[in-house]
C-alpha cells in the first residue's frame, strides 16, 4: 500500500495524472505571486462577407510605356536606368544639328515668299489702277492676280514646313509625359533611331493598382468603387475596384479587373491573390485572423471573460475578407478575444491586457 502511494505521488510530479481541474492547474502554474501573462485583445465585430473566389493577379503602374522619340536622328544622350524622371522630365536627347539647319532652310523660303508675296501684291495694286483709267488690258490683271495667290499658298506651305522644323528642334529632347523611374533603356548613345523609335522605359512607381482576370459571376456580385481583398508577399490588403472592364473573354468566361493600390510596398510585376465575391454578402461575426489558434483538437480562441479571466473557446472559421475571419461556435459580437500572447495562455489564467488595438499594437517587454 506504501508502495502504491508513492508510485502515484511521482506520477503526479511527473505530470502524468490530472490531479486537479484545468482552472486549477493553471492558477498553480501561474503561483500566487506570478504576474499574469501580457496579452493584446481586440473585439469580435458583425461585418458582412461573402463566398469568394481566388483568382491570381499582378501588380502593374496606371503609367508604364516605352517613350518614343518624335524625330530622327543620332542619340546624344539616354537617362540612367533607375532615374527619377519628372512630368515633362528629359529620358533622352538627339543630335540637334541637322534639324537647326532644316529650321533655318525654312526660315529664309519663308522671308523669301515674303518678299514675293509683297512685290505681286503690289503688281496687282498697279494693274487696277491701270484698268481703272483704261489703259491695262483685263487679262494682265488676272494674271497678276492669280500669281499672287499662288504666291501666298506657296508661302503658307512655306510657314508649315518652318513650323514643323521647328518643332522637330524642339523635340530633339525626348520627355515623359508623366513623372517616374526610368527602368529600361532601350538604346544607347551614338545610335541613331528613326521617328517613333522607342528609347527608354519609364514606370510611375506611386500609381499602383491590381490587375486581374475575375469571373463573370464575381462581376456580378461588383460595382466600382467596392473593396476587395488582396493577399500577396508578406501582406494582406483591402483595395477599391477602380475599373470593371464589362466585356468578357470568350474563353477563359473573365473579364479585367482594376483594383487601386493606395499604399502597398509591393514592386510591378509582383504577383498576388484577389478574393472575389461570388454572391450576395451576409452578416458574420468576425475577429482578427491572429485571434484564431490551431490546436490538435481543432480551432480556439481565447475569450477574455469577466475579471479578466481567459477562456477556451472551440470554434469554426468561414469567410475571411483583409485581416477579418467568420467564426462560429460561442463567439459573439463585442466579445474580447486575444490576438498577441495566447499561444502559451491556459485556460483559466488571468491577463494582463496591454493593448486593445489589434495585432500589430506593440506589446511592451516586463522587467522582472
Amino acid at each position: 500500500m506504501k508502495a502504491s502511494l508513492m508510485r502515484i505521488s511521482a506520477l503526479a510530479l511527473l505530470g502524468l495524472l490530472p490531479l486537479a481541474s484545468v482552472p486549477e492547474r493553471a492558477a498553480a502554474q501561474q503561483g500566487p505571486d506570478a504576474p499574469p501573462p501580457v496579452v493584446v485583445v481586440a473585439t469580435a465585430t458583425t461585418q458582412r462577407m461573402s463566398e469568394t473566389v481566388t483568382v491570381p493577379g499582378s501588380v502593374v503602374s496606371r503609367n508604364d510605356a516605352q517613350i518614343a522619340a518624335e524625330v530622327a536622328g543620332v542619340v546624344d544622350t539616354v537617362a540612367e536606368i533607375g532615374t527619377l524622371i519628372e512630368e515633362n522630365g528629359v529620358v533622352a536627347k538627339i543630335d540637334s544639328e541637322l534639324l537647326q539647319l532644316e529650321a533655318d532652310r525654312a526660315t529664309a523660303a519663308v522671308k523669301r515668299l515674303e518678299a514675293r508675296v509683297k512685290f505681286l501684291d503690289s503688281e496687282v495694286r498697279r494693274f487696277e489702277e491701270l484698268a481703272g483709267k483704261g489703259s491695262g488690258t483685263r487679262q494682265r490683271l488676272d494674271q497678276a492676280r492669280s500669281e499672287r495667290d499662288m504666291a501666298q499658298q506657296d508661302l503658307a506651305e512655306a510657314r508649315v514646313a518652318l513650323q514643323k522644323a521647328q518643332y522637330d528642334v524642339a523635340h530633339a529632347e525626348v520627355k515623359a509625359p508623366f513623372p517616374g523611374r526610368l527602368v529600361t533603356r532601350l538604346v544607347q548613345p551614338g545610335e541613331y533611331i528613326e521617328r517613333g523609335d522607342p528609347v527608354a522605359r519609364v514606370v510611375d512607381v506611386t500609381a499602383l493598382e491590381v490587375t486581374a482576370q475575375i469571373p463573370v459571376a464575381s462581376v456580378a456580385q461588383l460595382k466600382e468603387g467596392d473593396t476587395v481583398s488582396i493577399e500577396g508577399p508578406g501582406r494582406s490588403v483591402t483595395a477599391k475596384v477602380r475599373a470593371l472592364v464589362p466585356v468578357g473573354d470568350q474563353v477563359s468566361r473573365a473579364a479585367e479587373m482594376r483594383a487601386t493600390l493606395t499604399e502597398s510596398s509591393w514592386l510591378v510585376g509582383t504577383a498576388v491573390k484577389v478574393a472575389t465575391p461570388t454572391a450576395e454578402p451576409h452578416d458574420v461575426v468576425a475577429v482578427p485572423r491572429d485571434a484564431v489558434l490551431l490546436r490538435p483538437d481543432g480551432q480556439a480562441v481565447f475569450r477574455i471573460g469577466e475579471g479578466d479571466i481567459a477562456e477556451l473557446v472551440i470554434v469554426k472559421t468561414g469567410l475571411a475578407t483583409g485581416d477579418q475571419m467568420e467564426v462560429t461556435g460561442g463567439i459573439k459580437p463585442g466579445d474580447r478575444v486575444v490576438v498577441r500572447g495566447g499561444e502559451t495562455l491556459q485556460p483559466g489564467q488571468k491577463v494582463d491586457i496591454q493593448a486593445r488595438n489589434g495585432p500589430d499594437a506593440a506589446m511592451p517587454a516586463r522587467s522582472g
